[in-house]
């Protein structure tokens, strides 16, 4: 089958960026509300999620330093639910492959996945805490605020989301999770309201990131105002959001997905696919057949979402980790995102599958767009279909010209970067 050509394409984004990350939190902690939280000889535990956040190691190392020039002792603790295979030597490998390790923040890392319970919510949630979390002086949340792959509410993806389903482990997960998207959508704000009652959380650092996967905005909240907050930071996120240019392709080729894009594999909120039962799929973007190529080594395993898509490669089917997957996926009850799509021995099988599989799909005008994962989305190709289209958009360079698509010996793109 001829392929189309492709093209080489630019979105050009706007927004702020935090050009000093030390600079921003020793600004943030030298606030007089801040200072009054921390006192000497307080064992503070500070969170590291799971996420692929932009300067997370180097964030957590300068809040480990402003703990202790206030005299305390830092430490920190992962706090990701249910992932890295729901083990506290899980969550320690997978804190090492985002860069936070105990040499380079300069603090130990104390891994559980024991907790104590705290409360129950007005509705009967269980609430939990990690245990050594809870057995420090105070703690310290830090997260991306952002929009959630699953749901939309004034609440999604942040610091109460961290309190809750992150600071409570696989256990905390799970009881959110197994009341489906309302357990997400209305029961965590409520459960990290409890554990804010608590008294054991000091404050947050809320995170906001642009279309570049640059740090936006560091602000440090104390844990009074941080239900008032997150909602503020969360609509400028959105404002900041990436997304493709073109809203209706035949195909969307994703090179690799992976925990360390989104929650979900490949961002909900990017590709226009829930796969939820009872949940409504999105109106737009409307992308006919997914193809997912690859995995990234971030994820372990972990192929959460895969089900997104509509063809794979064996080469991504070879890496799954099934027990991780399977444990990740049977936390949110999401099956629908576990299920393997039509596995094909390389890109350019998967690619002319999906050609033959489409409805009124023609190789020579075929709506194509490939990018390297829903996170960064900056360098795209598109078909020559799509140029006439994208020539008329001030955010788009045409920084290419148009040639044959180019595969391996095996069928397989060259990595992204290095494509012509």
């Amino acid at each position: 089958m001829k392929l189309p050509n492709i093209v080489k394409v630019k979105q050009h984004f706007t927004g702020p960026s935090v050009s000093n990350v030390e600079k921003k939190i020793t600004a943030e902690f030298s606030k007089q509300t801040i200072d009054m939280k921390i006192r000497p000889g307080m064992e503070i535990a500070i969170t590291a999620g799971s996420r692929g956040i932009a300067n997370i190691a180097r964030i957590i190392r300068a809040t480990v330093t402003e703990v202790k020039k206030r005299g305390a002792v830092p430490f920190i603790v992962p706090a990701m639910g249910s992932h890295g295979g729901a083990k506290a030597e899980g969550q320690i490998e997978v804190l090492k492959s985002l860069g936070v390790t105990e040499s380079y923040c300069g603090a130990p890392i104390r891994a559980t996945m024991e907790v104590v319970k705290l409360a129950e919510t007005t509705a009967g949630v269980p609430v939990y805490m990690d245990k050594i979390a809870f057995h420090s002086d105070g703690v310290i949340l830090i997260n991306r605020i952002k929009a959630h792959t699953d749901f939309s509410s004034k609440v999604e993806s942040g610091l109460m989301k961290m309190a809750s389903i992150g600071l409570g482990n696989h256990k905390q997960a799970l009881a959110i999770h197994e009341r489906g998207v309302i357990g997400l959508k209305e029961h965590m704000p409520c459960v990290a309201e409890e554990i804010f009652k608590s008294g054991k959380v000091l404050m947050g650092i809320g995170l906001v990131e642009n279309a570049f996967e640059e740090t936006a905005e560091i602000e440090v909240i104390p844990v009074e105002k941080i239900a008032e907050r997150e909602p503020q930071l969360l609509v400028l996120s959105k404002k900041l959001f990436p997304r493709l240019p073109i809203d209706q392709l035949d195909i969307l080729f994703v090179d690799k997905m992976g925990k360390n894009y989104s929650g979900s594999g490949m961002d909900t909120n990017v590709i226009g696919r829930v796969r939820i039962d009872d949940e409504q799929e999105p109106t737009l973007p409307s992308y006919q057949q997914i193809i997912v190529s690859d995995l990234s080594e971030e994820s372990h395993g972990n192929s959460t979402g895969i089900g997104l898509a509509d063809l794979t490669t064996i080469r991504l089917f070879n890496k799954i980790d099934l027990q991780k997957m399977n444990e990740n996926v049977i936390t949110s009850r999401f099956l629908k995102r576990a299920s393997i799509p039509m596995v094909l021995p390389s890109d350019r099988g998967a690619i002319e599958t999906a050609i033959k599989c489409g409805w009124d799909v023609h190789p020579e005008k075929v709506r194509f767009m490939r990018i390297p994962n829903t996170l960064h989305l900056e360098e795209l190709y598109v078909s020559e279909a799509l140029v006439p289209e994208l020539e008329r958009m001030d955010s788009i360079e045409i920084i290419g010209t148009p040639s044959p698509m180019e595969f391996n010996e095996s069928g397989y793109f060259q990595e992204f970067n290095e494509s012509k």
